[in-house]
């Protein structure tokens, strides 16, 4: 059994993260390859898969953001001049991976990134009733700033919870 390694989103896995998105999410929730491609070639170094028995198992998308700013559903990533924060906008770990640990794995790699670039917060949006592993792993429920990024919040399906995580 080899083991789980992180390393940066490439174009090339474009294929497998449109595959792990379609496994794990319900019909609401699935972006096209056209807009992570545009995330990705915006924030390129916050953008990691995890390989494992040779394929992407898992894949965390953020970018350099603000505290209190967050993405809608479906919109493009509005990376930061001066940024704070790393915004965690999908993660998610192929369902025969389950048990692996590989979201931790990856967001823990996300911290440090965010850490080594100076940035001392996380934040994310929780869907799809991911609360309690989000607060497992540091985050405690927040307001996003102001009515626009409420708004914001608003444009994603079911329960959705604005959180935050103080890094270092």
């Amino acid at each position: 059994m080899t083991t789980p390694f992180v390393r940066g989103m490439r174009a090339a896995d474009l294929d497998a993260v449109l595959a792990i998105q379609l496994a794990c999410y319900g019909a609401g929730f699935v972006e096209d390859g056209a807009l992570i491609a545009r995330r990705l070639a915006a924030a390129p170094h916050t953008g990691w898969v995890v390989e494992h028995e040779g394929g992407v198992r898992a894949y965390l998308a953020g970018y350099p953001s603000v505290v209190g700013k967050l993405t809608p559903l479906h919109g493009e990533f509005e990376v930061a001049q001066q940024p704070e924060s790393i915004y965690l906008h999908d993660l998610a770990v192929h369902p025969g991976a389950s048990g692996l640990r590989l979201g931790p794995l990856l967001v823990r790699h996300a911290w440090a990134h965010a850490l080594q670039a100076g940035w001392r917060q996380s934040t994310l949006v929780s869907v799809q009733s991911s609360v309690g592993f989000w607060e497992r792993q540091g985050y405690a429920a927040a307001l996003p700033d102001g009515p626009q990024q409420q708004a914001r919040l608003a444009t994603y399906p079911g329960e959705s919870v604005y959180m935050i995580r103080r890094l270092g």
